[in-house]
């Protein structure tokens, strides 16, 4: 590992060169390039999750930590590893203070993987204007977490009028498990459905999202409710569909199972599983492709047609956070979801 002080972007890139040529690294054997964008007091958490992901998928790790952006001077510490504390990948912790915070792609940019997508993780509450961070306007995917906002369904209403090919957003990712056991559910049926609803908090953005894909899929009206207490599991709680001969449903039992209840079939206990942060970013890095299910569930939801349809070409939109008396560009508005 080599630390270095107070240093330079092209130094950065020397020490990266120096630690693949002793750790004897090949450069066609990385998938990707990881940016992930974090606050520093939230560093140990994105480092750890980063790091299960980047497991899964070798790729170039490049953690940004915009650190008091205020400071006087300009500075850049940075820790360049390959088989270190962050995995067996190459990995490169960034901290920038001062103006050189609002230029990161300065430094980011000549670190990029040759001829490799670039995928962009912000851990903190995503920004109003994907176009306001140049990070993410040369990332190929672009992967938020609304759950990080202080008002998730209102953040995830953003991320509908904001959005771009190529977007995607980890209360998407936190649904794959129950949109695959009820996709089971519905093998070898050909009755049409009438309703469904779900059993969640009304204020978590999966469960609106998980509305708006089953608006999209089934066509039907689908009532999002709190329920009752669920021996401490968070998140999603149970989906009822109303079928012709009765009621399909996906009940979740605990934190790794859940059942599928049919009319005439007995029920069956499956896994169902509450993913780790980890494991949700590993899951968004097994596709580099535009998610076009996402756009249409964040369509459907957001009342915002044809998201899908939209330009995936962004440009940079510049925006000094240190001017307070400059004007905010925010996104157009989004109509309010119906039927939420």
């Amino acid at each position: 590992m080599t630390t270095l002080w107070d240093t330079t972007g092209s130094a950065v890139v020397k020490a990266l060169g120096a630690e693949r040529r002793a750790a004897g690294a090949l450069a066609f054997g990385l998938a990707l390039t990881l940016v992930v964008v974090v606050d520093e007091k939230n560093v140990a958490a994105a480092e750890s999750a980063a790091t299960a992901a980047a497991a899964a998928h070798p790729c170039r790790l490049l953690i940004v930590v915009r650190r008091q952006i205020d400071a006087p001077h300009p500075r850049l510490d940075a820790e360049v590893s390959i088989g270190g504390r962050l995995g067996p990948g190459e990995a490169i912790v960034m901290r920038m203070y001062g103006r050189l915070a609002l230029h990161a792609e300065s430094v980011v940019l000549p670190l990029l993987a040759s001829d490799a997508p670039v995928v962009t993780w912000w851990y903190d509450e995503p920004p109003t204007r994907i176009a306001f961070d140049p990070l993410g306007v040369f990332a190929d995917r672009r992967v938020t977490d609304v759950a990080a906002a202080p008002d998730p369904v209102a953040a995830l209403r953003l991320r509908a009028a904001d959005f771009a090919p190529g977007d995607t957003d980890l209360a998407w990712t936190r649904i794959s498990g129950w949109r695959t056991l009820l996709a089971a559910a519905f093998d070898g049926r050909q009755d049409r459905p009438t309703a469904a609803s779900i059993e969640a908090d009304p204020a978590d953005p999966s469960a609106q999202l998980f509305a708006g894909w089953l608006r999209a899929r089934l066509g039907v009206p689908v009532e999002v409710a709190a329920s009752g207490s669920h021996r401490g599991v968070h998140g999603l709680h149970a989906v009822h569909v109303t079928v012709e001969d009765g009621e399909i449903a996906v009940t979740r039992v605990d934190t790794r199972s859940g059942t599928i209840t049919r009319p005439g079939v007995p029920e069956r206990r499956l896994p169902l599983a509450q993913l780790g942060l980890g494991d949700l970013l590993a899951e968004e890095l097994r596709r580099i492709d535009d998610d076009s299910v996402y756009a249409d569930a964040l369509a459907t939801w957001s009342g915002i047609p044809d998201l899908s349809g939209r330009s995936g070409h962004r440009e940079h939109v510049w925006r000094d956070p240190m001017m307070e008396t400059a004007p905010t560009q925010a996104p157009p508005a989004a109509p309010a979801p119906s039927g939420s």
